[in-house]
């Protein structure tokens, strides 16, 4: 029972981070602006938060995946 609440925290944690890094990846590609102000860091061309939002949807499926599986 332990392991399904984990990942059932997992779960909710790494929802609120697709919320979060996908909020900040729309403002920075689609709206240009920085929200938090000063220069906004760039990995090879795209914004820091886009590999985030991309991590947080990996963990979020795999969480999905564990809480189904038996």
């Amino acid at each position: 029972m332990k392991t399904k609440v984990a990942l059932t925290a997992i779960y909710w944690l790494s929802l609120l981070g697709i919320l979060f890094s996908g909020y900040l990846s729309y403002s920075e590609m689609f709206l240009k602006v920085c929200v938090f102000g000063g220069g906004c860091s760039n990995i090879a061309g795209l914004p820091a938060c886009v590999y985030g939002f991309g991590m947080f949807i990996v963990i979020f499926v795999l969480s999905i995946l564990g809480i189904r599986g038996k």
